[in-house]
């Protein structure tokens, strides 16, 4: 009982302190009432941007941006390891460990200048002002440290936070052609990938000079994406549609059954990506404040909307709602209210979610069916189908209650420009992410191969790929 006392006067303290920091008190009293230095010391040097800086927003920002990493390992890892066959499970996990590394090296070295730096090339994708991550860390000048901000949070934690999305969106593509790609093939098409298609899109839509951007008054089509529904879901899902055509289907696919092998881990690594979400979307807010709040509960509500929308259509069609299914709608809804949770109430949001999670049902099964494609772990499915829905609904149900805005609205106040500018950056979207992904596939095959081989398939890629074995029982 003491250990548990203490644990709970330490987090009482640590709240208390928390929100004096966020507050300013701690930093008015500081700055007021200044230590006393000793005697012949220099004063030591200050930080330029400490004036702006908010400790609440800080520790938000930090906290939402390990959410997100959280959200591709373990979440992930478990979500989509737990669906494919137990001689596969490690290669997912190494898919999204060497993603963890991989893409966030990228990010500091290019990716944040390409997507948030000035355009270049007509904007189509930002320029080389950050490269190295120039103007984003700390620097010393006239005998002070400078740290850039970004309002009221230092710049380096913006594009950290913003890197845990660089992660994430290739890691979804690798359910598309899960069981079957090399992992050389991968990590050079996820460079490529996250280079000529994740950035240009990141431009568009959230860099304040984005012809998407909702906060570019010169934007020509300015769209909500207020946490990545077109940025993330939608580009991962329509690459990991053609990943799945072009890669062809699995060995024995329709000809023999291919069960997840563990429901127990895609049950728990659903259930991280739920709570990683908070981090996705309200921590998209960039501060802790009203609007991360309403995008936290319009998030948790569109997330129970969809389990309930697709455990009921399977109750319906299959006789009995599975596990499965309902971790699928869970991340169905979450997907699409991604793009709203910033424009639309929490009630809306449970309307996105139950649309959600029937219209992934029915595009995981009567669409695959159909079509006759292997989308493996169903990323076209849930994020390509769930993104689009997210994205397009938003234009619907924007409202200037939330936004604060009285352009901020969409078709339900009168607003039809607003689902003209949602198809557009759909659209765009698409295009340059089909096209894209075609180009960057073709390349690699024809230069090393997408595929294992044959019987580097059977035997799994686990032992293929990296030479281990995920069950070894004794």
């Amino acid at each position: 009982m003491r250990r548990v006392y203490r644990q709970i006067t330490y987090c009482t303290f640590l709240t208390c302190y928390l929100s004096l920091l966020g507050n300013g008190e701690i930093f008015a009293d500081e700055a007021s009432n200044p230590p006393p230095l000793p005697s012949g010391a220099e004063a030591p040097a200050q930080l330029e941007a400490s004036v702006a800086l908010n400790g609440a927003d800080m520790a938000w920002m930090m906290v939402s941006s390990a959410l997100v990493l959280m959200m591709t390992a373990p979440g992930l890892a478990l979500f989509y390891g737990g669906l494919v066959r137990k001689k596969n499970i490690l290669g997912v996990m190494m898919q999204c460990i060497f993603l963890m590394g991989l893409m966030s090296v990228i990010w500091a070295l290019w990716g944040y200048s390409l997507a948030f730096g000035s355009d270049i090339l007509g904007g189509f994708v930002g320029g080389f002002d950050h490269v190295l991550l120039k103007g984003i860390i700390p620097t010393w000048k006239d005998g002070a440290v400078v740290v850039p901000d970004n309002g009221a949070i230092p710049t380096s934690l913006f594009m950290v936070f913003q890197m845990m999305f660089f992660i994430i969106t290739p890691a979804l593509i690798c359910g598309a052609f899960a069981e079957r790609m090399k992992f050389s093939s991968m990590v050079v098409f996820s460079v490529l990938w996250g280079t000529f298609i994740y950035c240009p899109i990141a431009h568009w839509v959230w860099s304040d000079t984005g012809w998407l951007c909702e906060w570019n008054e010169g934007a020509a089509f300015p769209a909500f994406d207020f946490a990545g529904g077109t940025v993330v879901h939608i580009s991962s899902g329509f690459s990991a549609l053609v990943c799945a055509i072009l890669l062809g289907k699995r060995l024995g696919y329709g000809q023999e059954p291919m069960p997840p092998h563990n429901l127990t881990y895609t049950f728990i690594g659903a259930t991280m990506l739920w709570v990683g979400w908070f981090g996705f979307n309200a921590g998209s807010a960039g501060a802790a404040n009203a609007d991360a709040v309403n995008a936290f509960v319009a998030t948790h509500l569109a997330a129970a909307a969809g389990v309930l929308a697709w455990a009921a259509a399977e109750w319906f069609y299959n006789g009995k709602p599975s596990i499965l299914g309902a971790c699928s709608g869970a991340v169905a809804g979450l997907v699409c209210i991604t793009p709203a949770c910033g424009t639309v109430t929490p009630l809306s949001g449970i309307i996105l979610g139950l649309i959600a999670g029937f219209a992934c049902y029915f595009a995981c099964t009567t669409l695959k069916s159909k079509f006759k494609y292997d989308d493996s772990l169903d990323a076209f499915g849930v994020h390509g189908v769930g993104g689009t829905v997210g994205a397009l609904l938003t234009g619907v149900f924007a409202t200037r209650a939330i936004t604060g805005d009285a352009e901020g609205s969409g078709l339900l106040e009168g607003n039809s420009q607003q689902l003209i500018n949602q198809f557009v950056s759909v659209a765009a979207a698409i295009v340059i992410s089909v096209i894209g992904t075609i180009i960057i596939l073709k390349l690699i095959d024809l230069t090393m191969g997408l595929r294992v081989s044959k019987d580097g398939e059977i035997q799994g890629l686990d032992l293929s790929q990296h030479g281990e074995e995920g069950y070894i029982f004794l």
